[in-house]
């Protein structure tokens, strides 16, 4: 089989500490986030998808987020040119943001498409409680998921990088490729605490 094919890879599988218990499970609409989030990756496009976390048909995930998404890629066939990672705590991303992470990649002149939306507060750089700057918000964006990657790049991050991060685009930097953004969706808010699940209902 040539290699044509999208997968994406779902992360289901964090404890939610600072949301007092584990969000994928939690129910939108009667729905599972995880399963809304899994269904809007093929509603946007992607041929198949890997949920990782204890849900029905999961894979195991690993003690960090970026072994819970190198668990998913285990499974991901080897048919697939281009992988998307997102979080199920971001069950609102549309359908048109995968379809749009999915024709960015499909131009091929990176290895990395991030949403992500403008800063809109102050930012300052801190030391513990004391101020030691105002940064320019000008050149800062937010970045949300799904992100989308060329299989190869994202495979040889994963091996490559060790250290602790905070998302799968940081990996494709530390090893070296590049990442380009593309505009992303207010809306999609990542479920953080219990507030906001109430921020995406209407987003359904």
């Amino acid at each position: 089989m040539e290699q044509t094919e999208t997968w994406a890879v779902v992360v289901a599988a964090g404890s939610g500490s600072r949301f007092g218990g584990p969000k994928h499970a939690l129910l939108l609409g009667g729905v599972p986030l995880w399963s809304i989030a899994r269904d809007r990756l093929l509603a946007g496009g992607v041929d198949g998808v890997v949920v990782v976390g204890d849900v029905e048909g999961g894979v195991p995930g690993g003690r960090r987020r970026q072994d819970s998404v190198s668990n998913g890629l285990a499974v991901v066939p080897d048919c697939a040119q281009w992988i998307l990672v997102h979080d199920a705590a971001r069950p609102v991303a549309s359908a048109d943001l995968v379809g749009r992470v999915i024709s960015r990649l499909q131009e091929g002149d990176m290895d990395g498409v991030v949403p992500a939306v403008p800063t809109r507060d102050t930012m300052k750089q801190v030391d513990g409680d004391l101020v030691i700057a105002t940064v320019d918000r000008a050149a800062l964006v937010a970045v949300q998921t799904p992100q989308g990657f060329g299989a190869a790049a994202l495979r040889r991050a994963h091996k490559l990088v060790g250290v602790d991060v905070t998302d799968d685009s940081q990996m494709i930097e530390l090893s070296g490729g590049a990442v380009v953004i593309i505009p992303g969706e207010p809306e999609n808010v990542k479920v953080t605490f219990p507030g906001d699940l109430a921020r995406i209902t209407g987003a359904l």
